[in-house]
């Protein structure tokens, strides 16, 4: 089958290099090789380098294997279900502990990005569902949504979790696997990340 760390670890090279090319910026990779690395020590990582940005790239998973999609997440209180179940299973604990999480969040959203946050995952969800759907059929568009993660909490930096396919689903889990849907992945993302860029000063347009 189809792992999820070697399909995330391989876009996320792709979207280094498409950064690179579109907008010639620097990018840190949390990691380059099969190592795992703590939830909050990827922000801390992005935090050490003074990060303008950061990225978590995620396949999806869900027990029904009909469910099938792209959406967004960026740090922030939810209500919703379905993004408690997503956090729960990305932080890799119970939903009940996710509650919990909440509580903690309520002194660390001080330093929280969430409005530029929240634009970014804007950005990237518009530009992946219309570039993968130019590309293929059965794409879905299941928005951006917001959830307590982890991976997300600590950062001072604008931050958002892309779940880029589910894993779960046997069409996506094929399309996962495949270099042309990761390069198409990563360039819709790159572009979406120069939008974001340009349109808050971080980069002059060209």
């Amino acid at each position: 089958g189809v792992l999820e760390k070697n399909v995330t670890l391989k876009l996320a090279k792709e979207l280094a290099n498409e950064l690179t090319r579109q907008i010639g910026c620097e990018v840190v990779l949390t990691r380059s090789g099969d190592v795992y690395l703590p939830l909050e020590e990827r922000t801390a990582i992005a935090n050490k380098v003074g990060a303008d940005l950061f990225i978590s790239l995620h396949a999806n998973a869900n027990k029904s294997r009909k469910a099938y999609g792209i959406e967004t997440y960026y740090l922030n209180f939810s209500k919703n279900d379905k993004a408690m179940a997503v956090a729960a299973r990305e932080n890799g604990t119970s939903i009940k502990q996710v509650s919990d999480l909440e509580l903690i969040l309520f002194d660390l959203m001080a330093n929280a990005k969430i409005n530029e946050s929240s634009r970014l995952a804007t950005e990237i969800q518009k530009s992946l569902v219309e570039s993968v759907s130019r590309k293929y059929s059965h794409v879905r568009d299941l928005g951006v949504r917001q959830g307590p993660f982890y991976v997300l909490l600590g950062a001072t930096m604008p931050s958002v979790l892309v779940e880029t396919a589910f894993i779960s689903h046997p069409r996506e889990e094929k399309r996962l696997a495949s270099s042309k849907y990761q390069k198409s992945a990563a360039n819709a993302i790159a572009k979406a990340i120069k939008e974001y860029a340009i349109n808050n000063k971080l980069i002059a347009s060209k």
